[in-house]
């Protein structure tokens, strides 16, 4: 007869999964099952507490003393089931020493924790007097025996995470101790000769390790009394080298954890002991930024421990010193992207200990306020994460309220990590997938109604928050100690704020906190908004190359919009714009000028940042110049909007949204327009002047250089000829006198000074340069080319391209100029001499004084000159009879080469990777600089937003250099074997 307690309704309500399993296994215990199945209820997973139960029934010796004991005393019954039902690890431990069981009767387990001397005397005791490899075993039973109360203690009494931290650590402290001790007998007599310290790191030296870590140790050793040096050198080497073997070695009791001396100086290469006046010289000359953050947590656990003790006051004024250090910003940001780099893709988004959101984002933001604030202020020195946040917070490091919610997160994320690693006892951090673990977890953290949705939700509402007050801890109270705000939250002194700003990188951090106070300083709706948005600002400008640039930008254009009532909101109110805004300015000098003189300019960052076609371009600036009657604002409205196109391609090139051959493009169709525009405004100005109804001429301006290539950069003057077709029946004089007027006209609205960038209109390139007629005729051009023109004018015409005016006109002068710069038979070889002669001139005599051949972007060696002029020898070469060769822009000519077997596969990709590759760089420098530039930026900084805006992580600006001298160095191969011939 089935009773209704056993019933399987009953049971599947109790969270049992297999009620016929469970109904066989509750048979097997007799009398016993009823009392007991509410509580098995209770545990993490019923089946696994009753199998675990059943199995040890029967491997003790007196299995009817243990189910009374069980059924008499519910405290005793809840550790043993409770453990029987979280970890399968101990239940299996428990079936091999079946007699532990009654460790967990012990009915002061759920209210005292145990002394740290009784857990190592106990564990010393374990291991006295056995030979070596019973010695080991009995470490390891006797570890797992006081692990078993630590575990019930935490599943039936819910301690608190740092408590049953403390405990962990305490029991590895204890077991490190005790396998110094089998190390030492493993030595034998000579180990007296060798004073050994342990020096736990991490988690452990701070008190809060989990069920199973990697123990993290550094080990210290001096000479005993009457003992050579090399002798205690060699002595204290093996007692370490035995030590992590002991610990981490299986056996038949299974292993405890490894022992993990990497933390030590130099590593894996460094040697394993070293003495105090040795570490000393290396953490003064050698050490890197982390390895102090590292000893933040050093505490002396084992061995000599007035040894340790002297190696940790060794390093604690190096520890809170470190943020003095050079470079002590860009190396601890550098490790927090390695921590995130580090993260397998497959598990990112599960990852408890390194994901976003996790354990490492609190620990990270904790250690790096107490290394800033940390040597003026002693209180917020504890090495444990939860102590040091309470300090912070007591301190106004912190706010209270975040505080408190960070201290929640930080506890259940912990929660969480115990539970998941005591299942089965192994090393893990990720978060399963599958419902059984998830349920099994959940429950342990007493989530008994809906264990897994409610972990999952509890879960990812702590990971939020964790993000969240990850990013704003650095930052609010820095505000809060520049805003003039009422309330009981303790604030930074200005000093503190100081070296907050410091520390996220800023070099005058007095400025920027001038800057933050005049932001955030009153009590109106816009400064109570900018105390919201400036903490999540400051940390995109802390990312950036240039923060304090960031900051300052920031500043003048929200002074410059003052209460345009669209401006915060949109900050507030859509990220993207908020974090676009943030990195155009803490990275780009011509981004930032372009936003501070149109601040309009903001709102556009939200939307498509991809260049406008010239005829849209061409249509808004044609009818904004026409809705003025006077030359000077019609031009000014023409430049409003390129200005605000510049800043739309700007802005998309820094963001990584455009390609660089996209740049050019871009920035050549804007001046198209802008030519365009301007030259209808400049034709109406010459005509009013003059008295004419109709212009007695139609008027083109062809594109020359990198202009009339499409490949214009941010810095390129627009290289033009001006070309004019009298109409029929036209006085030729009066004719060309309006060309030249216009032509005039043009040049002068577009030099006028003005709030935007300068269009520098450069006619050089006409028939005999300056001393030429500025405007000339078809007709006078081609006589020109006929009879005056040498090589190099008709390889100027490779990059003529007619672009602007009227269409006729435009078209003809193609016509004209094709058969020159494509000649049908090609060039002589007497010509190709005279281009690489010119060539060669041009490399001797138009270097800048005192740049670098090597890595000047347009005149140095691979450079875009080497480049082009390659490219276009084998036009004026072969465009006679390749018409694929018939362009004037470089990439295409390069693709022509490639498919007509002019350049071989290898040689014409090579070419084509350099040239975009210089491109981008000569682009980057001017974005970055604010100012055109041929050479690599030699401020550090610089340099750096110049490797960010190629997309390098952080800290690799040398690896740009590097890749730019290989890229230009192969580059350079190739010309010489193309162009020289060689």
């Amino acid at each position: 007869m089935i009773r209704p307690a056993t019933s399987k309704g009953n049971l599947l309500r109790l969270g049992f999964l297999d009620p016929d399993a469970a109904t066989a296994a509750l048979g097997l215990l007799g009398d016993a099952a009823e009392p007991l199945l509410a509580l098995l209820g209770r545990t993490a997973d019923p089946d696994a507490a009753i199998a675990g139960l059943v199995r040890l029934a029967e491997a003790a010796p007196e299995p009817a003393e243990l189910l009374q004991a069980l059924v008499d005393d519910e405290g005793t019954a809840m550790r043993v089931l409770s453990l029987l039902g979280a970890s399968e690890a101990l239940a299996d431990h428990l079936v091999r020493h079946p007699e532990q069981w009654r460790e967990l009767t012990d009915s002061r387990l759920g209210a005292t924790r145990p002394a740290a001397w009784a857990m190592r005397e106990a564990l010393l005791d374990a291991v006295a007097g056995k030979p070596d490899a019973e010695a080991v075993d009995a470490l390891r039973v006797e570890y797992r025996r006081q692990l078993l109360r630590t575990a019930a203690r935490d599943l039936t009494h819910h301690l608190a995470v740092d408590d049953a931290a403390a405990e962990l650590s305490d029991l590895a402290a204890g077991t490190l101790e005790a396998a110094l001790e089998v190390a030492r007998q493993r030595v034998g007599p000579d180990a007296d000769q060798a004073r050994l310290a342990v020096i736990a790191m991490g988690k452990c030296g701070g008190h809060e390790l989990n069920y199973v870590s990697d123990v993290d140790v550094i080990f210290v050793h001096a000479a005993a009394e009457g003992a050579s040096e090399d002798a205690a050198l060699r002595i204290a080497t093996q007692l370490a080298s035995h030590l992590i073997r002991i610990c981490s070695d299986h056996t038949a009791e299974g292993t405890i954890w490894p022992v993990d001396a990497n933390l030590r100086p130099e590593g894996k290469a460094g040697p394993l002991v070293r003495t105090i006046a040795s570490h000393r010289g290396y953490y003064e000359r050698w050490a890197s930024t982390w390895e102090f953050q590292a000893l933040l947590k050093a505490r002396a656990v084992a061995g000599d421990l007035e040894l340790g003790e002297e190696f940790v006051e060794m390093t604690r004024p190096m520890v809170w010193s470190a943020a003095e250090r050079d470079g002590f910003v860009e190396d601890t940001q550098a490790m927090r992207r390695r921590v995130v780099d580090h993260i397998p893709a497959r598990e990112a988004e599960r990852q408890l200990k390194l994901g976003v959101g996790g354990l490492r984002d609190v620990e990270f933001a904790v250690q790096l306020l107490q290394l800033v604030h940390g040597r003026a202020d002693e209180r917020i020195r504890p090495p444990t994460t939860l102590s040091a946040l309470a300090e912070l917070t007591r301190g106004g490091y912190v706010g209270r309220e975040d505080g408190e919610a960070l201290h929640e997160a930080y506890a259940f994320l912990r929660t969480l990590e115990h539970r998941l690693q005591l299942h089965r006892l192994r090393r893990t951090h990720v978060v399963p997938e599958d419902e059984a673990s998830l349920r099994r977890i959940g429950r342990s953290m007493n989530y008994l109604k809906d264990p897994v949705g409610i972990l999952d939700k509890t879960w990812q509402h702590h990971r939020r928050e964790v993000r969240r007050l990850h990013e704003k801890l650095f930052y609010r109270p820095l505000l809060t100690a520049v805003a003039r705000i009422p309330g009981g939250e303790a604030r930074l002194s200005p000093e503190a704020a100081e070296k907050r700003l410091a520390a996220l990188g800023f070099v005058d951090s007095r400025s920027a906190l001038r800057h933050l106070e005049a932001l955030t300083a009153g009590l109106s709706r816009t400064a109570q908004i900018q105390r919201t948005l400036l903490p999540v600002l400051l940390g995109w400008f802390a990312d950036a190359p240039d923060p304090d640039a960031g900051l300052f930008g920031f500043r003048r254009i929200s002074e410059s919009l003052g209460e345009t009532p669209w401006y915060l909101s949109t900050l507030r109110d859509e990220g993207q714009v908020a974090e676009r805004l943030a990195r155009l300015l803490a990275t780009s000098r011509y981004a930032t000028d372009l936003l501070e003189r149109e601040p309009q300019g903001v709102r556009m960052l939200g939307g498509d940042l991809r260049p406008l076609s010239a005829e849209a371009l061409t249509e808004e600036m044609l009818a904004s110049s026409r809705r003025q009657q006077e030359p000077e604002p019609a031009s000014r409205a023409i430049r409003a909007v390129r200005r605000r196109e510049l800043l739309r391609i700007a802005a998309g090139d820094l963001l990584g949204l455009i390609d660089v051959a996209d740049v050019g493009a871009g920035l050549s169709r804007l001046t198209d327009a802008t030519l365009e525009a301007t030259l209808e405004v400049a034709g109406r100005s010459v005509r009013a002047q003059r008295g004419l109804e109709a212009a007695p001429t139609r008027m083109a301006i062809v594109a020359m250089g990198r202009y009339g290539g499409f490949e214009l950069s941010y810095g390129s003057d627009a290289d033009v000829m001006f070309v004019h077709d009298p109409e029929p029946g036209a006085d030729p004089q009066a004719a060309s006198s309006y060309a030249q007027g216009v032509a005039n006209e043009v040049r002068r609205l577009l030099a006028l000074p003005g709030p935007d960038p300068s269009l520098e209109v450069d006619a050089d390139l006409r028939p005999e340069g300056r001393q030429g007629a500025l405007v000339r005729t078809l007709d006078s051009y081609a006589a020109y080319y006929a009879k005056w023109s040498k090589v190099w004018e008709f390889q100027a015409l490779l990059r003529a391209d007619a672009v602007v005016g009227d269409l006729g006109v435009r078209e003809r002068f193609e016509a004209m100029i094709d058969p020159l710069r494509y000649p049908a038979d090609g060039i002589t070889e007497d010509d190709v001499f005279e281009v690489r002669r010119i060539k060669a001139r041009v490399d001797s005599e138009r270097l800048p004084r005192g740049a670098d051949p090597h890595t000047h972007l347009k005149l140095g060696r691979g450079g875009l000159a080497d480049i082009e002029w390659t490219v276009q020898l084998l036009q004026m070469r072969y465009a006679g009879s390749v018409p694929g060769l018939r362009t004037s822009r470089t990439l295409e000519a390069l693709a022509a080469a490639r498919a007509a077997g002019l350049l071989d596969e290898d040689d014409a990709a090579m070419l084509q990777q350099s040239w975009r590759r210089v491109s981008r760089v000569r682009n980057a420098v001017t974005l970055v600089r604010g100012k055109p530039s041929d050479e690599l930026p030699r401020d550090a900084r610089e340099r750096a937003a110049v490797a960010a805006i190629l997309g390098y992580p952080a800290d690799s600006s040398d690896a740009m250099l590097n890749d730019q001298l290989r890229y230009t160095r192969l580059a350079r191969g190739v010309v010489d074997r193309v162009f020289w011939g060689d």
